[in-house]
This record gives structure tokens, C-alpha cells and sequence, in this order.
């Protein structure tokens, strides 16, 4: 079977051969460069210790320098799997989400076809390069010298004028013998509505030719020199070489460049990307339009691991960011991600450059900010979260964006990030961390919210506290495996969850993987969705415990399931009691706040009413589930606890105040 033109050029560039071959071998991590897809390895065709088998994405080849197997992908395919070169297409067709084309007996037609536009393309080219040396690009040229293009950077990109009138191209490509029919169809002449000649697409613009991987022409780019045209950038239409959501300008030379020079930087337009490989800055390249697609995006991934997206600093430049992180989150993979470097506003990269100096730029770039700094600013940028509905409100978008990532350890490090962002926003987390920010909620003061700091490190280790941060543990527990149990109870309980502080990273992991299982996750969905989180096998060790393990929820009846009403008390139950526990810790700070420097028989008995308390809650625990009240500081705590604490504690600040 015959395939069509261009099926495997495209099929090399959406697999990256590193990728294929990484899955037949163990790369060398010292020797191997990741960023820029340069890898090393024993080779898989004979028996070494030494890794001399070298795989180059940029290439699309590999060699092993022992036993000198060299090839591309296809061939590799072919070798490691005793495949036919058909049956190798159809193994890296499936991996690549391509669909194998079907026998075409008009493929030898489609191959001419296109065999013609390329010539086409090239002759319009060079027409293009030479008008720009007319009187008629006089104006083209001084606007480039005023862009301070060299000239040198005018014969690297071939850069061109389209002249102005109707058939200026048409007239001198006719003339040479080609059909208007296939000017057409190259994309470079359109059909007049009024039965006339065709006429040319561009007119009176700059010409920027754009080549694919391969170097061949494919179609232009052109900027209007009029400054009332309504198209300021004009781009070819849709031709059988050139597909716009899928071409990425400059590729070739920036792919072959970032394997001295590292990451791809993708710039917003042609100018940009010229003024950046000028500049020194040659893996610069960017998309045909603002808004990146997911196809130019695996061409790029393909390229470079981490490429930098270059972003104007003003309202739209921020947009197509936004755009570029939604394409993303569902295409990202472990060691495949994006940055992102912003221009100052009103300003662009060539206006940089020329006005602060190339160091200016080296520096913009090496600040760029990954996809979860941009996604947290956006979530809280111009809005306040002064109460439990806004939060909420947050939680909601960032979840939504967390379950677009379709790989589950990639989504379970959002997760966790995202949490230690929302910890230090609202006062959680941090001081434990040694970041100088609580851990612990906080309360409504002066009519703000106010963090309230932890627990002193004497108050920790004392016998007063020590029991209630063990049995806390214990609950944090018992929540987390009857969630994992029954996941149909995770959307009533989110708030709950996100409450909790495991002290081990085993436990958060499991913490943000339900945190993130989509809602209608049940049965097999909700295992698979564990094992790609790495969640099940702490979920089986917290069950594995002695004190869970007892609870009467996880004991199998005659049908062989849980008890889901059982469940669903115990996880009552449990909430309720750490939710009491917290509670009980903040009222013992503020009342060693209180008294720091006072002590007396009659506040060490008090104090001792609080601990008793403290260390038998389940009393308060078992009333909590009947009746629950919100603390100013968004906590729900029994009424009943709440006001036999407050008693004692208010005891203890008159007896204070009196002394």
C-alpha cells in the first residue's frame, strides 16, 4: 500500500525517537541530555555495559557507536519488534493517535500534485526576494532598516516584497508556464467573484516564507504595509502543504539549534522571532496566530521538553497565555511541561532588545514562570476571600483546571502544589515549612482575617497536647481510608479533606488524589484513577492499620461489600471529633497567649479543666454530630464543647485581669 505525501514526515514529527526508543532501553542520566532530546544508552541490538547507543530527537535518528545499528524510528520499530516496514507505520501510527489511510489509487496524483506546489512555492519565493530590490519595495525595505534588520538576517529568513496591484505574481508565474489552477491551489491566487482573472493574495505586503522541518517551502506570511489594511498579518489559506494550526514558523533552524543551545522559545510573530534570533536567541520560533494549538504544541515538545513561551505583558499577551496553559494541562507528561516569559507592556521582544540590550532579554527568559505560578495568579488575582463562599468559589476553578490534566502523577504534583498555594493564602501550612506563614486557621479581627499561630514547640511536646495530636493522626486516618472506600462520598466531604495535614508524603499523596478524582468516578475508574495517582497503596496501608481496620464500616456482610451506612456514620464521627480536636488546640494557644506571664493555683486548675476535656472528647464528638455551629473562623465545632471551653477560658482571663 501506498502512502499519502507528507504521512510519515508527519508521523516522525509527532514521535519524537527518544520516546519510542526509551521504552527498549535505560537511559544514561549522566550522560544524556533530557532538555534538548540528546540521549545515551546501552544499546539494545547487542550485549554492552557501556552506553554508546545515541538517539537525537532534533535528527529523528539514533546510532550505536559499537556495533554501528543506525536508523530512524521507523527502522528501530522494525529491528526491536521484527516488524515489516508497513507493520512498523502501523505500531507508531497507533501510538500517535494517526489513522492508517486506506488504499489510494490516486495517491501517485496527489504525490505530483504536490511535488508541483513545492516548485510553485519556491518560484513565487524568489519572485518575492527580488521585488523587494525594486522601486516599488523601496518603502518595504526603509521600513525594514527602520526595524533595524541587517541585512545579512534579510537573505537568512528571505525575506520579500509582494508588490502592489492585482496580478503582479499571477501575471509573472502564468508567463513562465504554470496553470492558473495550480496558482490557486498553491494558495496564491484567488478566483475572481466577477468573472475576471484571478488575482493575487498578497499585495503590497512583506513576505515571510515559511518552510517546514524539511526546509521546503509551504507557504508565506505577509505584513501590510498599509496601515488602514484591516489584515495587518496575512497568512496562506489552507492548501494541501499548508495547514495553519499545525505549522509552526522557523521549526527547522530552532530545532536544530536547541540541541547547542537548549530550550525552544516561542515567540508571538515573525518579527518577534527575527529580532530573537538576531539577537543570538536562535531556537526562537512561534505559531501561525496568538493562539497556540495542540498540534504545534507536540511539534514543539518534540523539540524541547520545556520550551518558554514569550508573552506580551498587556491584556491580550496574558489572554493567549491562558489559552496556551488550557491546550496544555490535558497533553502534560512527566519531564514535558511549558514556562512562560513576559515582555514588559507595550513593549515586544525586538523593542526590548533595542532599547535595554540582549542581557535584558537573557534575563526576561531565564525568569520565565512555570504553568501552575501563571494558573494560582489568574484564580486570585483582583478578587479577596473573605468568606467560606469565595474560597469555595476558588476551590472550584482550581479543581476544574487540575481535572483537565489527563496524567495522573502530573496531576497529583498540581494538586499538592496548588495546596500549599492555598495554605499560604489563607494563613495554612506555612510556618511549619519554615516559610514564616501559620498552619493553623485563623480567626475574623479588627475586621480582618487573621492568622492564628501555631502551638509553641513546649506546648507540643507537653502531656497536655501530645495525646490529642497522636488521636488526630489516628482520625485523619480513618477519614481518608473510608473515603478511598467509598468514593462516592469525596463531593460531600471536600471541605473536610482539605482540612486535613497528613504529616507523611505517602498520606498527601492519597489526600490530593481524592481531592482530584472527577465525581462520577466509581468502581474500576476510581482503582485505576488511584494506581496512575500512586494513591492505592497508601490507601491499602491506612486500611491496613489496626485502629481502621477495627471500625465496623470496613466489615464485609453476607453480599460481600461494605457497609455504606456504617461509613457514613464513621466518617461523621471522625470529622466531627478532629474538627473538635483542632478547635480545642486553638482555644489552649489563645489561652497561653493569655497567661504568659501569669500562673497561680486557680489557673493551673483551669488549665487542667481544659486538658480533661482535651484528652476524652468523645462525648463532645458524639453531641457534635447532632448539633454544629460555624466559628468566626470558619470552623465547625459542637455547641456544646464551644461553650463549656469559652467558660473555662473566660475564667481564666478575669482571674488575669483581676491580678
Amino acid at each position: 500500500m501506498s502512502l499519502p505525501p507528507g504521512f510519515l514526515d508527519e508521523l516522525k514529527s509527532r514521535l519524537p525517537i527518544t520516546q519510542v526508543v526509551g521504552r527498549k532501553v535505560v537511559w544514561d542520566q549522566k550522560k544524556s541530555k533530557q532538555q534538548q532530546g540528546d540521549m545515551w544508552a546501552p544499546c539494545p541490538f547487542h550485549q554492552e555495559k557501556t552506553s554508546s547507543f545515541h538517539a537525537v530527537d532534533r535528527s529523528g535518528h539514533y546510532k550505536c557507536f559499537g556495533c554501528q545499528a543506525s536508523g530512524d524510528v521507523i527502522k528501530f520499530v522494525q529491528e526491536t519488534e521484527n516488524a515489516s516496514f508497513m507493520e512498523a507505520v502501523e505500531i507508531l501510527a497507533a501510538e500517535a493517535g494517526m489513522q492508517m489511510p486506506s488504499p489510494d489509487p490516486k495517491a501517485r496524483e496527489k504525490a505530483d500534485l504536490r511535488t508541483q506546489l513545492y516548485e510553485i512555492n519556491e518560484a513565487a519565493l524568489q519572485f518575492f526576494y527580488r521585488s523587494l530590490d525594486t522601486r516599488a519595495g523601496a518603502e518595504a525595505r526603509a521600513y525594514l532598516q527602520r526595524r533595524g534588520l541587517k541585512p545579512q538576517t534579510r537573505d537568512t529568513f528571505e525575506i520579500g516584497y509582494a508588490p502592489g496591484g492585482f496580478q503582479a505574481l499571477f501575471d509573472e508565474m502564468t508567463h513562465k508556464g504554470v496553470k492558473p489552477e495550480l496558482l490557486i491551489q498553491a494558495g496564491l491566487a484567488k478566483a475572481s467573484q466577477k468573472g475576471g482573472k484571478p488575482y493575487d493574495v498578497f499585495r503590497d505586503r512583506i513576505i515571510f516564507p515559511i518552510r517546514d522541518a524539511q526546509k521546503r517551502c509551504i507557504g508565506f506570511g505577509g505584513r501590510a504595509m498599509d496601515a488602514n489594511d484591516p489584515a495587518k498579518y496575512l497568512n496562506s489559506p489552507e492548501t494541501p502543504l499548508f495547514d495553519k494550526s499545525r505549522v509552526v514558523y522557523n521549526i527547522g533552524p530552532a530545532r536544530a539549534a536547541s540541541g547547542k543551545k537548549g530550550q525552544i522559545i516561542l515567540a508571538e510573530g515573525y518579527m518577534d522571532v527575527i529580532a530573537l534570533v538576531e539577537a543570538g536567541f536562535e531556537t526562537a520560533c512561534a505559531p501561525m496566530g496568538t493562539a497556540i494549538t495542540e498540534a504545534q504544541l507536540e511539534t514543539i515538545w518534540a523539540a524541547s521538553s520545556e520550551p518558554v513561551l514569550m508573552m506580551d505583558g498587556d491584556t491580550a499577551g496574558q489572554n493567549a497565555a491562558h489559552r496556551a496553559i488550557e491546550r496544555a494541562l490535558p497533553l502534560l507528561k512527566p519531564g514535558r511541561s511549558l514556562r512562560f516569559a513576559t515582555v514588559p507592556a507595550g513593549k515586544d521582544p525586538d523593542d526590548l532588545i533595542r532599547s535595554e540590550g540582549v542581557d535584558a532579554m537573557a534575563a526576561t527568559l531565564e525568569a520565565a514562570r512555570p504553568m501552575i505560578a501563571l494558573m494560582w495568579e489568574r484564580a486570585i488575582q483582583g478578587k479577596t476571600f473573605d468568606s467560606p463562599e469565595r474560597r469555595a468559589a476558588l476551590d472550584a476553578e482550581l479543581r476544574r483546571q487540575l481535572g483537565q490534566i489527563g496524567d495522573g502523577s502530573i496531576r497529583s504534583h498540581y494538586g499538592a502544589a496548588v495546596k500549599e498555594l492555598r495554605d499560604a493564602l489563607f494563613g495554612y501550612g506555612g510556618a511549619a515549612k519554615g516559610k514564616g506563614l501559620p498552619r493553623s486557621g485563623g480567626n475574623f479581627r479588627a475586621g480582618r482575617w487573621q492568622a492564628t499561630p501555631l502551638p509553641s514547640d513546649e506546648l507540643r511536646a507537653s502531656d497536655l497536647a501530645r495525646d490529642g495530636l497522636d488521636s488526630s493522626q489516628t482520625l485523619e486516618a480513618v477519614i481518608l481510608a473510608i473515603l478511598g472506600s467509598f468514593p462516592d462520598m469525596i463531593p460531600g466531604n471536600v471541605d473536610l479533606l482539605e482540612r486535613l495535614e497528613p504529616r507523611d508524603s505517602e498520606t498527601e499523596v492519597l489526600r490530593v488524589a481524592l481531592l482530584t478524582a472527577p465525581d462520577e468516578l466509581s468502581g474500576e475508574e476510581f482503582i485505576k484513577h488511584l494506581q496512575v495517582s500512586r494513591a492505592l497503596a497508601p490507601l491499602e496501608t491506612l486500611k491496613a492499620r489496626r485502629h481502621v481496620a477495627l471500625n465496623p464500616c470496613f466489615k464485609v456482610g453476607r453480599g460481600g461489600e461494605l457497609d455504606a451506612e456504617a461509613a457514613r456514620l464513621a466518617l461523621q464521627e471522625a470529622g466531627a471529633k478532629l474538627i473538635a480536636r483542632r478547635g480545642w488546640h486553638r482555644e489552649i494557644q489563645d489561652a497561653q497567649d493569655e497567661i504568659h506571664d501569669a500562673t497561680d493555683e486557680g489557673l493551673t486548675w483551669r488549665l487542667g479543666q481544659v486538658a480533661e476535656r482535651l484528652q476524652h472528647p468523645e462525648a463532645d464528638a458524639e453531641e457534635t454530630v447532632a448539633e454544629m455551629v460555624t466559628a468566626p473562623n470558619g470552623l465547625e465545632m459542637d455547641r456544646a464543647a464551644v461553650e463549656r471551653a469559652r467558660s473555662v477560658l473566660d475564667g481564666i482571663t478575669f482571674e488575669k485581669k483581676r491580678r
